[in-house]
């Protein structure tokens, strides 16, 4: 009987841990440079990249975000991906953001772009941007397609811009 409690009490330890552990790896959000966001804005794939800048206190980009995540899981199977791109203020990473992602449950590439500059970062995206957020970019390298869009995002725009500039559903 003793022995049973103790492999019970060892196995309760590892899977709460492993638990955590899964857990904390969900909440992690990545503080990158904009080369790393170049990546994605610079692709020469057949993959379609929504790529959303957004922020935890920007309501309309809080609103918009399951719009996003309804999208992602939509296309799970084909070339496209949705990046999330949050541009809170790097101190409130941990404090902030990732919370925020972990509640929210965001299965969507999300990070955080670090970068103290955010005229050249502005420009250095797209040089029709605002800066204002929210904003999304869609980008086909391979069908040298690119545009932005400078206002929240609804489920049927979404879906009206991938059918009509990038012809996923015909």
């Amino acid at each position: 009987m003793e022995i049973r409690r103790k492999v019970a009490s060892i196995l309760l330890f590892f899977c709460s841990l492993a638990a955590g552990t899964a857990l904390a790896q969900n909440q992690q959000v990545p503080a990158v440079k904009l080369a790393h966001l170049q990546k994605y804005l610079n692709s020469t794939s057949d993959t379609t990249y929504i790529i959303n800048f957004w922020a935890t206190w920007c309501k309309p980009c809080v609103e918009e975000l399951p719009h996003f995540e309804a999208l992602n899981q939509q296309y799970a199977q084909q070339p496209v991906k949705v990046v999330l791109v949050s541009i809170d203020f790097v101190k409130d990473l941990q404090k902030k953001v990732e919370p925020f992602v972990a509640r929210r449950k965001l299965k969507s590439t999300v990070f955080l772009l670090d970068e103290p500059d955010q005229n050249y970062l502005v420009n250095a995206v797209d040089p029709e941007w605002s800066g204002a957020i929210p904003a999304t970019i869609f980008v086909n390298g391979a069908q040298k397609q690119r545009f932005l869009v400078e206002k929240p995002m609804t489920p049927e725009m979404l879906q009206e811009y991938l059918d009509q500039k990038f012809k996923l559903n015909q």
